[in-house]
């Protein structure tokens, strides 16, 4: 197969992510990070506030798309745009899970960990 480790493994995730419509990406398919201290805050704070609709590890659900596709590259979303969707809601503008409310109760210090933790993850699973 062409391409390195991370391309192909990107490809993979985005043949994955198409067979379910973009909804999520199976568990077993995510390259798993070595936790830190600052990484395992950012997952905590992810697991609380975030996992429920965009699924463990970022695999999406059936409510909430997957940070592992590349509509959500730093290029294209940056980290601001990360705090703007949970501080203010966002229209729904890539997937058709519907606009996403405020999340109530989330502090810009939390919101700094997970992004943190889902830009490495990102970065471990071939997003960039």
């Amino acid at each position: 197969m062409y391409g390195n480790k991370s391309t192909r493994k990107l490809a993979a995730l985005a043949l994955i992510a198409g067979a379910v419509s973009l909804a999520g990406v199976p568990a077993q398919g995510v390259e798993l990070l070595e936790m830190t201290p600052k990484l395992n805050l950012g997952k905590m704070n992810y697991d609380h506030f975030c996992a429920k609709c965009h699924g463990a590890n970022g695999v999406g659900t059936d409510t909430g798309p997957t940070f592992l596709h590349r509509v959500y590259h730093p290029g294209h979303h940056g980290d601001a745009a990360f705090f703007r969707a949970a501080k203010q809601g966002v229209r729904a503008h890539h997937w058709r899970f519907g606009d996403m409310k405020p999340v109530a109760g989330i502090t810009d210090q939390q919101l700094k960990t997970i992004v943190t933790y889902v830009r490495a993850l990102q970065k471990a699973n071939g997003v960039f």
